[in-house]
C-alpha cells in the first residue's frame, strides 16, 4: 500500500470543507486535481472515502475511521517540518558531569544576548562522549580523549584538579590542599566511563590507590559522603555538584585537566566557532 502526505492533506481538506470545490479553492488547486489525488488515496485503501452528495461531499463509514488517523499523521509531519526548520536555531552542547562549571552560567546570558537567532541548549548526558555518539547534543564537553578517526576537538581551556572527601573526614576537613601521594593512600571512587581518574595518575610513584568503579556522578558522591573513599575530579564538578557532606580542595601537585569541545568530523554544528571563541575567552580571562 502505497499513500502520500499530499493525499492525506487533500483528503483531510475536503472532509473538512464539505466539498471538492471548496476543498481545491483553500488548497490552490483545481478541483480536478482534488478529485485525482483523493482518488489515488482511496485505490491505495481499496475503498471509497468521500462519496459525492448533491452540496458536496461526505465521509463513507472507512472515511470516517481512517480522518481521526490522518489528522495526526498530518500533525507529526508538520511537527517534524519545524524540527528540521528550527535546526539551525538550536546549538546543544553536551556534557556528562559538568559543562564548564562557573563559567556556565556566564556563557548562557552572554551568548543569548549575542546570538538571538540560534539558543544554546545544554544536555546532561553520562556517556564517554557526553551525547554526541547518542546524536543527543551537536558539541559535546569532554574532559579526556575522544575518536579522532570519527570526532574533531579543541582544547578550550584547563582545569585544576581537585580532591572529594567526605567533609567530617578526619584527617583532611581543615585541610587546604592535599597532594596526589597522599590520595594513592586511600581508597578512590573513580566512574571508568567518563571520568578523569585511572592508575595513569599515579604512574611511576611508589604507591598507587585501590579503585572502587561508580556509575555516575551522583553515585560517585553518594560513595564519598558515606565515606567508602575519595574522588579526584575536575575543578567544574564543584560548582555543578555541591552536596552537603563533600568537601572539595586543590590538589597540589595534580595534573591540570584540560577542556575539550568535540563534535562530528563529519558534521561541523552550526555556530561552532563562535561557540569555540567564547568558551576560550572565558577560561582565558579566568
Amino acid at each position: 500500500m502505497e499513500w502520500n502526505l499530499r493525499e492525506l492533506r487533500f483528503f483531510v481538506a475536503a472532509a473538512e470543507a464539505g466539498s471538492f470545490t471548496s476543498a481545491a479553492a483553500e488548497l490552490y488547486v483545481s478541483q480536478a486535481a482534488v478529485s485525482r489525488t483523493i482518488a489515488g488515496l482511496e485505490a491505495a485503501a481499496g475503498e471509497k472515502l468521500l462519496r459525492r452528495v448533491p452540496r458536496g461531499c461526505e465521509l463513507t463509514s472507512t472515511g470516517q475511521q481512517v480522518l481521526p488517523h490522518a489528522r495526526r499523521v498530518l500533525a507529526e509531519a508538520e511537527r517534524f517540518t519545524e524540527f528540521l526548520r528550527s535546526r539551525h536555531g538550536v546549538l546543544r552542547l553536551g556534557y556528562a558531569w559538568a559543562a564548564i562549571g562557573r563559567h556556565t552560567a556566564r556563557l548562557q546570558r552572554t551568548w543569548s544576548q549575542r546570538h538571538q537567532a540560534t539558543a544554546l541548549e545544554l544536555i546532561r548526558h553520562n556517556s564517554p562522549t557526553a551525547g554526541l555518539s547518542e546524536g543527543l547534543c551537536d558539541v559535546a564537553v569532554v574532559r579526556r580523549a575522544v575518536d579522532d578517526r570519527r570526532f574533531d576537538s579543541v582544547v578550550v581551556g584547563l582545569e585544576r584538579r581537585l580532591v572529594a572527601f567526605a567533609s567530617d573526614d578526619p584527617q583532611w576537613a581543615r585541610r587546604r590542599q592535599v597532594r596526589m601521594a597522599e590520595i594513592a593512600e586511600r581508597t578512590v571512587i573513580i566512574d571508568q566511563r567518563v571520568g578523569t581518574t585511572s592508575g595513569e595518575l599515579w604512574h611511576g610513584a611508589d604507591r598507587t590507590p585501590q579503585f572502587v568503579e561508580s556509575t555516575d556522578v551522583d553515585s560517585w558522591l553518594d560513595a564519598i559522603v558515606a565515606g567508602r573513599g575519595v574522588g579526584t575530579t575536575a575543578e567544574a564538578t564543584a560548582y555543578h555538584h555541591p552536596r552537603p557532606g563533600v568537601s572539595y580542595r586543590p590538589i597540589k601537585d595534580g595534573p591540570r585537566i584540560p577542556v575539550t569541545l568535540a563534535w562530528w568530523r563529519d558534521e561541523r554544528p552550526h555556530g561552532l566557532s563562535d561557540l569555540v571563541d567564547a568558551i576560550t575567552e572565558l577560561y582565558a580571562t579566568a
